[in-house]
């Protein structure tokens, strides 16, 4: 078989910064992929919370949180717009986007991008020096904490909607997911969840056993 067939087109921050506004893209490895339309509110509510939560727990520090829209560019061919991010080094706020990697993301999952984000992006995360992740799955209620060990992240905590979350790199910070989570669910969304319980058929202990 002769030929060849076309090397594939790759892009980078110089034709990203060319397309038109109005549009929501990411490019990974100089791959392009298209972000979802309009968030869902309850999406938006998450982000408004944690946003809050992270600023005035900041406001006292150099470090400033930052909410989506916002353009990061971590190489010439990687650039993202996490959901929410932290930076902690002033002369990466630049006047288009943000330059290198924040020292927090936050990424709010939904079906549509959980498993690029988990992936593809998490792993671009860790190679680029972003120190802390936190994947936010709406519901069930779950907040992973994802810190950089070497090349790769390790799980620093998980959190659900009754717990207070802990940043292993903003000590001090205490948010309460009770607050984040507050949302209504749809009729027959809400699942079963496992709770605390008794078999049906429990042999009773000795305290309680008939003495014949």
């Amino acid at each position: 078989m002769s030929g060849s067939s076309a090397a594939k087109k790759r892009y980078d921050w110089d034709d990203y910064r060319s397309w038109p506004e109005g549009q929501r893209w990411e490019i990974v490895g100089g791959e392009v992929f298209a972000m979802s339309p309009a968030p869902q509110p309850r999406h938006q509510m998450i982000a408004g919370e944690i946003f809050a939560a992270l600023r005035d727990h900041l406001s006292e520090s150099p470090c400033k949180a930052i909410m989506a829209p916002v353009d990061v560019r971590l190489s010439q061919e990687d650039i993202v717009q996490p959901d929410l991010l932290v930076v902690c080094y002033p002369d990466q706020i630049k006047r288009t986007h943000i330059e290198g990697p924040p020292t927090l993301v936050v990424e709010i999952l939904s079906e549509s991008t959980a498993l690029y984000d988990r992936t593809l992006k998490l792993r671009l995360y860790a190679v680029s020096g972003v120190k802390e992740v936190w994947l936010v799955t709406p519901y069930p209620w779950l907040v992973e904490v994802l810190l950089l060990d070497g090349e790769t992240y390790r799980l620093a905590g998980t959190y659900t909607k009754t717990d207070t979350l802990k940043s292993p790199s903003f000590p001090g910070l205490a948010m309460e997911l009770s607050k984040v989570f507050d949302f209504p669910l749809e009729p027959g969304e809400e699942i079963q969840m496992v709770r605390e319980g008794h078999p049906p058929h429990a042999r009773r202990t000795s305290s309680s056993a008939q003495v014949s």
